[in-house]
């Protein structure tokens, strides 16, 4: 077949860069597409050429494979590459670019068809003498198959899916179930399996070629999952015995052969606590966390990889030799400790250890023995000043490590994420560096269950901190008025040695008060009787806690204040001494808490009874739902949400005004 010229990328973000990157290597021009909310964004600069997708919404956008298709033919592109996502596994829109004459960078679309269902492909694996979890008759589950767990046939990401303990509850999760994989995946398909407590979830990297060799590239763990999406992951998975890994990698293989499959896929299993593995689904596209197998495998560029079957070339018979361990954790734009709730705004700065954006493979900066670099790769969709809107993924960059072993790739990473200045929207970054360092996973005891069980522990505010780093933007704030001098404040009042007062709110709603004067002995905080200051500038504080040194960078993006040290980072709000008179809601009023579209309404009109925690709505938001609950029991008396609307962060969804209780006789 004649060499790819020019490609499409039918996709966005982080992804489209990562195939840009490697487009530049092999000197393939590329062609962006692109939705209005994207049309600024770093995969459109990048590209060679770029067509517009009007309107912002998925649905609109990178959703349309007639739009798609038609861009690449308007550009002349010879290629598409669909990324992952969106449409990567939908065989109607392979075949639809296939019959424009344009080359298809993934598998065949029949092969693509029999993976769709994950009903139907486990019938065809159990053939092939593959391991399965049997489906479940929903209409016969018993208390003694409890927990159950909910699945789309036609679809991942946790959409669709719902584990289920108490069997009077299965008829209602059933119904949401099939209406949020209709509303994902426009089939509403779902099946019932045991749910395996305890379980791992561990995968198989293949990829095959159009002359009947496949590869397995060994094996990842993505056990480290919230609401059924993978948070962390890495290669090799660790404590599988070789019995147990020649399994998984032997019945991967068998899968793709199964299928006639080509290019690169997934195979993904469940392997209990007792060892035994069940197969999952297999994902026909290149995954989100592909990186680490290209780490551990060295030099491999699995795009490149993709890109040379597309062409008709053959791989090598055996594949490479790994080596090492790498880890990736996803930076997302979200708060795990309010309900893993999306967040939106500027980022202001990402910057992971000097290495910003989209960063060359990690080992490049550690290729064995006495390199002195970072070693971590930087996998990113967005650049300083970008918006994160509520359209898409709240993913905003996959930070990878390698290292020889796997303890030093945990510590590898969890010190580039910790010293990180990310200066935006909330992150779940302080929850990623607590889980690498927690020690059931740095021992490799995890399983799916890991991040709901500890998540308290992984979320909780860090007092000390937030407390030294409040004090550190007083001080910087302070030396502003005027510059200070010899180590000293000045312009602190006409009478210095008055105590100052400042009050700054952190993201989850707590205050902090400083209070501190200055005198002719030097710095007298509250709360800290050991304290020295050393030296205080607008944008850099050092001070001596207890006879350590400690230096805070301070950084003010409009009303936000972004302290960064070795401690930690925190993100602080100055106070008003005098409160807004309008920040007021009527008691009862259920406010979008972050903007969104309303998707369902439960069936409920004003006037009606309500309990606590019935939900009333649901509004989705970076394609994630998120239930909108009654905050009491009392009477609906408002309901301004409509369906289909969409809502900005505060906005007045509904009122319930609390039951009054009884009275005694």
């Amino acid at each position: 077949m004649s060499v790819i010229r020019s490609l499409l990328i039918a996709n966005r973000g982080e992804i489209a860069r990562r195939v840009i990157r490697t487009c530049r290597e092999l000197g393939i021009a590329t062609v962006a597409v692109h939705s209005d909310a994207d049309a600024g964004a770093p995969h459109v600069r990048e590209a060679d050429t770029a067509v517009r997708l009007p309107g912002d919404a998925p649905a609109d956008t990178y959703l349309r494979g007639d739009l798609l298709t038609k861009a690449a033919l308007v550009a002349g592109a010879d290629a598409v590459h669909p990324g992952y996502g969106f449409l990567s596994e939908d065989p109607a829109f392979a075949r639809a670019v296939r019959d424009a004459g344009l080359r298809w960078v993934g598998p065949p679309p029949g092969a693509m068809e029999a993976m769709a269902s994950k009903t139907r492909a486990k019938r065809l694996l159990y053939e092939a003498g593959v391991p399965l979890l049997e489906s479940l008759d929903p209409d016969r589950v018993t208390d003694g198959d409890l927990p159950v767990l909910i699945k789309a046939a036609a679809g991942g990401g946790g959409r669709g899916m719902r584990v289920v303990r108490d069997l009077a509850a299965l008829p209602a999760e059933l119904t949401s179930a099939r209406a949020e994989a209709a509303a994902a995946f426009g089939d509403g398909e779902v099946f019932v399996e045991p749910y395996v407590e305890g379980a791992r979830h561990v995968e198989v990297q293949v990829l095959a070629d159009t002359h009947g060799t496949v590869w397995s590239l060994g094996t990842r763990d993505c056990s480290l999952q919230r609401r059924h999406q993978k948070v962390i992951e890495e290669a090799p998975a660790p404590g599988l015995d070789d019995e147990l890994r020649r399994l998984l990698e032997e019945s991967a293989v068998n899968a793709a052969r199964a299928i006639g499959y080509e290019g690169a896929g997934t195979v993904e299993f469940l392997v209990s606590s007792a060892g035994r593995a069940y197969f999952l689904e297999m994902n026909t596209r290149l995954q989100v966390e592909h990186p680490v197998t290209e780490e551990v495998y060295g030099r491999l560029d699995l795009v490149a990889l993709q890109l040379r079957v597309a062409e008709g070339q053959p791989l090598d018979p055996e594949p490479p030799c790994p080596r090492g361990h790498a880890v990736e954790a996803r930076l997302y734009a979200e708060d795990p400790g309010r309900g893993w709730r999306p967040q939106a705004g500027v980022m202001r700065r990402l910057d992971v250890t000097g290495l910003r954006g989209h960063a060359v493979p990690a080992w490049r900066y550690a290729d064995g023995p006495g390199q002195a670099g970072p070693g971590l790769r930087v996998d990113s969709g967005i650049a300083d000043g970008d918006v994160i809107g509520v359209h898409y993924d709240p993913l905003l960059a996959k930070v990878v490590a390698w290292a020889p072993t796997r303890a030093e790739a945990l510590r590898r990473l969890a010190h580039g994420l910790e010293r990180a200045r990310i200066h935006g929207p909330v992150t779940n970054r302080d929850l990623l560096v607590r889980a690498l360092r927690h020690p059931e996973f740095e021992a490799g005891r995890m399983d799916t269950g890991f991040l709901e069980r500890h998540l308290d522990e992984l979320t909780g505010a860090d007092a000390d901190g937030i407390a030294l780093a409040a004090l550190a933007a007083a001080l910087a704030d302070a030396s502003d008025r005027p510059a200070t001098v010899a180590g000293r404040l000045g312009g602190w009042r006409n009478v210095p040695s008055q105590p100052q007062i400042k009050t700054y709110r952190a993201p989850d709603g707590t205050e902090h008060e400083v209070r501190y004067r200055l005198t002719r002995d030097g710095l007298l905080a509250e709360n800290f009787p050991d304290l020295i200051l050393l030296r205080a500038f607008p944008h850099h504080v050092a001070l001596e806690v207890d006879g350590v040194r400690r230096q805070f960078d301070v950084s003010i993006h409009d009303d936000r204040i972004y302290v960064d040290s070795p401690l930690g980072s925190h993100t602080l709000t100055p106070v008003s001494r005098f409160p807004d008179p309008t920040a007021r809601t009527a008691p009862g009023s259920l406010l979008a808490p972050m903007p969104g579209t309303v998707v369902r309404i439960a069936r409920i009109a004003v006037g009606d009874h309500v309990e606590a925690g019935q939900p009333l709505l649901w509004l989705e938001a970076m394609k994630m739902e998120h239930r909108v609950v009654s905050p009491t029991d009392g009477v609906l008396t408002a309901l301004h949400a409509a369906q289909g609307r969409q809502v900005e962060v505060g906005a007045l969804l509904a009122v319930v005004t609390a039951q009054e209780p009884a009275q005694q006789p």
